[in-house]
């Protein structure tokens, strides 16, 4: 059974959805951020970044949601959550998970995460400001050259769907308008309406 450390309202909602999803037999941790618990000495042993998620699998345990969304897809492989069997499709898969990871997620954590960037307090009220204009642009990107289909990669769900859903969740307390991207929206609200997806919110904020 694998184990994943997860807080709610965080990017861990991608690889927790994704376990439902394929059906994996799994358990979950929840870890408080209010209380500091992840950077405590004990959850710093199963992750030293003091971050979420972590995966506990047998053979060790994995960080970054992106590692973790190709190694759930990988090994559930009759859930057809990725194109395993295609090495350039595979490879699309995980440049549009990377560019969430490193570019879209980064961008939000400049709203609440400035002092890992800068000290001085005037830079990181700047940087909240930029928040609505760095997402807004990540996200026209997103709408105009890389939504597909119905689906992140077309007609197919894959490990794409939950990880964009987990961060476009977050638009609006980055004061970005939903509204202001269709495709996006949409996909959200078909995503919310997935039996997995609802499970795992609620099991997540209960």
């Amino acid at each position: 059974m694998m184990k994943l450390y997860y807080a709610t309202g965080t990017c861990a909602l991608a690889s927790h959805i994704a376990l439902e999803e394929a059906g994996a037999d799994y358990s979950t941790v929840k870890i408080n951020f209010a209380t500091g618990e992840q950077r405590s000495p004990e959850y710093l042993v199963i992750n030293p970044k003091g971050r979420v998620p972590s995966l506990v699998t047998e053979r060790g345990i994995l960080t970054e949601t992106p590692a973790m969304l190709a190694y759930i897809a990988q090994s559930y492989p009759k859930a057809k959550l990725a194109p395993l069997d295609d090495p350039f499709g595979f490879a699309e898969v995980q440049a549009f998970n990377s560019y969430l990871c490193s570019t879209v997620h980064v961008a939000h954590a400049h709203r609440m995460r400035g002092t890992r960037w800068v000290d001085d307090p005037a830079a990181i009220d700047a940087m909240k400001r930029k928040v609505p204009e760095t997402v807004g642009a990540c996200f026209e990107l997103i709408e105009t050259k890389m939504i597909k289909g119905p689906w992140v990669m077309g007609d197919t769900y894959t490990i794409c769907d939950p990880y964009l859903f987990t961060i476009a969740n977050w638009l609006e307390g980055d004061s970005v308008d939903p509204a202001r991207f269709p495709k996006v929206k949409a996909h959200r609200d078909r995503m919310a309406a997935r039996p997995a997806v609802s499970k795992v919110v609620a099991a997540e904020k209960a």
